[in-house]
């Protein structure tokens, strides 16, 4: 049987440096500390930030319009309920369609904008494809790309995060 030391002859194993897997598993811990699974909300919901887990159904899509709808009314922004709706529904059945887990949905207003952000588990970012006339679907990032201020894509330690930006309306 070999046995390997693990303690050096002369050296104070108080100042011996960490090993690759200690090092690893710090690394690690930090990066998904933070991270909160995605069947829970985002964080307490506040005067400008709300978050809702969705369930893995086409359900939750009309659920997810309903939600931002209600929301954005609530916060005075019922100018954009079209426009966020139609958003909304594209990132919600994108995540639902090509992910498999969890799903959340976060919405919150910052400065003059009103940013929605879908988050699943799948690292794969969306395609924005060209959809002939005949097509039946294709067009979800597209409409996107025109109907919001921004958008793009954020990669998370657990997936990805898929957003998009509105101008909220002077008041």
């Amino acid at each position: 049987m070999i046995t390997m030391a693990t303690q050096a002859v002369g050296t104070d194993e108080a100042h011996s440096p960490p090993s690759w897997l200690a090092r690893q598993f710090r690394l690690w811990s930090r990066t998904l500390e933070p991270v909160r699974p995605l069947h829970a909300p985002a964080g307490r919901t506040t005067a400008r930030h709300s978050s809702w887990p969705l369930a893995h159904e086409l359900t939750s899509v009309g659920r997810a319009r309903r939600m931002v709808t209600a929301q954005a009314a609530g916060w005075g922004l019922g100018d954009l309920a079209d426009t966020l709706e139609l958003l909304v529904s594209e990132l919600v059945t994108n995540a639902l369609r090509h992910a498999r887990g969890p799903v959340r949905l976060n919405l919150r207003v910052r400065d003059a904008f009103l940013r929605c952000e879908v988050e699943d588990i799948s690292s794969r970012a969306p395609v924005r494809r060209v959809a002939d006339g005949e097509a039946e679907g294709g067009r979800g990032m597209e409409i996107l790309a025109l109907l919001s201020d921004a958008w793009g894509t954020d990669r998370t330690a657990t997936g990805k995060t898929t957003w998009f930006e509105l101008t909220v309306p002077a008041v």
